[in-house]
């Protein structure tokens, strides 16, 4: 088998992005490559189409990480799929289809039967390409998760894989959290992490390269670069830690958006397009008081809605987006977000939480909501503002509208939207004319950018390309992917613990 294991020394170091550059350089190269994942947390998913035209769900960095490679994203590249439904549970896909729950205690028992479909997915993946590019998931060092693991070294051990292990210097400690990552691995362990990368960096590299020999003289390991920190480089938001406001600082007055971040936010990508436009403003708020001067106010999709409904309330959060419409100005939600603005929310299954539960909406459309047990995944297109449009759907929810004008697998009353389809505001046309329009409710003065999502996308991706062709030796890691670690790799103590 030939593939590469990137692993971090912590969650959020820089794993996703360095995969996706590193797909990105080697099919520069002329490799078929693809991106793999054997198990992801993350509500931010993306449906895909599979052999015979069948829908299923992946982690939204894998879709992306296959636009990287060049390839079409398929279920085998992120076989497992977690989203949390609370802090101590999560909703498991296996292959992109709906399997149950995990619990926290689940972590190193009764996980056996994920570890086969993830390695069974990845055998198929490195039976049809060249070399697969594997992300892991937090830290490789979990030493007290080691005997279940399946994503990071268990892997690694399964493949045959070296392992490239990445540190984030701009949290500060990268020396000793590499050092430290390795010497409390076991042995057996230890000689697959082949060499490290060092990510975030800013300011001259050369006052790294005292600390980079040393760390290769004490772990015996090739430092294979130092990717500099760009603001610049900008993929689709798969962790919540990478939520951040979007402003525009210099310019006439933008329009102002506020997103409502609920603790179960998913698949807020669908506000990255309007990060994107120079005239737009996009700022997350947790409470009623960020609102008050919004033109556009967005409630995104939830994996539970009505855990966020409650804690709308309790925030007071539904007076303010109940203020904001009364006042006349644009409310739009998406999938979760939608299902809050109608009029009541069921849940007799039990699918969210306890069978029978069920909440008063918003009231703003005239809707109730139903959850059932299947899952709906679909790729729908249609028109919508005289604009062809698309998106995907993900959700449990069966919306039934009472009344108001059909808009995208939703409902519009007036200046009040309510669609089913992320990924909506990808496309230009549209997000154009959507911005237009809520310029033309809140009297603001705004026209089109002309910004183009796929375009600024791509070039997002080729900028990752660039950076890690130009600071990492792509052709080294490429050879280390189609030979294996490096023999006679030391181990550090503690690693012999036994």
């Amino acid at each position: 088998m030939t593939g590469l294991l990137v692993a971090g020394t912590t969650s959020d170091a820089g794993k996703s992005i360095v995969t996706s550059g590193l797909c990105r350089a080697f099919a520069r190269r002329g490799v078929k490559v693809a991106p793999f994942k054997a198990q992801n947390m993350s509500n931010n998913s993306m449906v895909v189409v599979g052999p015979g035209g069948a829908t299923g769900e992946i982690g939204r960095a894998q879709w992306v990480q296959a636009l990287a490679a060049g390839v079409a994203p398929e279920v085998a590249m992120n076989p497992v799929l977690l989203k949390p439904g609370s802090d101590r549970r999560s909703h498991v896909l296996v292959m992109g289809q709906p399997a149950g729950e995990v619990s926290a205690s689940d972590f190193i028992d009764g996980r056996a039967h994920l570890a086969r479909a993830a390695y069974d997915a990845f055998d198929d993946l490195a039976s049809r390409f060249e070399v697969v590019v594997a992300e892991g998931a937090g830290s490789p060092t979990e030493i007290n998760l080691r005997s279940g693991d399946y994503v990071n070294l268990g892997l690694a051990q399964h493949g045959g894989l070296a392992a490239l292990l990445v540190g984030d210097i701009d949290r500060g400690g990268v020396f000793a959290s590499l050092f430290g990552s390795v010497a409390l691995l076991a042995p057996e362990d230890q000689r697959l992490v082949a060499g490290f990368v060092v990510n975030r960096f800013r300011g001259d590299a050369s006052l790294l390269v005292p600390g980079l020999a040393e760390l290769e003289s004490l772990t015996g390991r090739r430092v294979y670069g130092v990717l500099p920190f760009s603001g610049d480089v900008w993929l689709d938001s798969e962790d919540t830690l990478d939520v951040g406001d979007r402003r525009v600082l210099d310019g006439p007055a933008p329009l102002r958006v506020v997103v409502v971040r609920s603790p179960r936010i998913s698949n807020f990508t669908d506000i990255d397009a309007l990060g994107l436009e120079p005239g737009v403003d996009v700022v997350y708020a947790s409470d009623g008081r960020s609102v008050g001067d919004a033109d556009l106010v967005v409630l995104p999709g939830s994996r539970a809605t009505l855990a966020d409904l409650a804690w709308l309330r309790e925030r007071g959060l539904d007076r303010a987006v109940l203020a904001h419409a009364a006042a006349g100005r644009p409310v739009l939600g998406i999938c979760g977000g939608f299902q809050m603005l109608g009029r009541s929310v069921l849940d007799p299954e039990g699918v969210e939480g306890p069978a029978g539960g069920s909440a008063a909406g918003l009231g703003l459309l005239d809707v109730t909501t139903t959850f059932a047990a299947d899952k709906v995944l679909r790729l729908p297109r249609g028109q919508a503002l005289g604009m062809r449009v698309g998106g995907y759907e993900i959700h449990h929810g069966r919306v039934t509208a009472g009344s108001g004008e059909e808009f995208l697998g939703g409902v519009r009353d007036g200046h009040v939207y309510g669609t089913m389809w992320h990924g909506c505001l990808e496309h230009d046309d549209f997000r154009a004319a959507f911005l237009a329009e809520t310029a033309r409710l809140t009297a603001h003065a705004w026209a089109p950018s002309g910004v183009s999502f796929l375009a600024a996308r791509e070039r997002r991706l080729d900028l990752l390309g660039d950076l890690v062709d130009q600071h990492l030796d792509v052709d080294a890691l490429l050879d280390l992917a189609t030979s294996g670690p490096p023999g006679g790799l030391a181990v550090l103590p503690p690693g012999d613990r036994r």
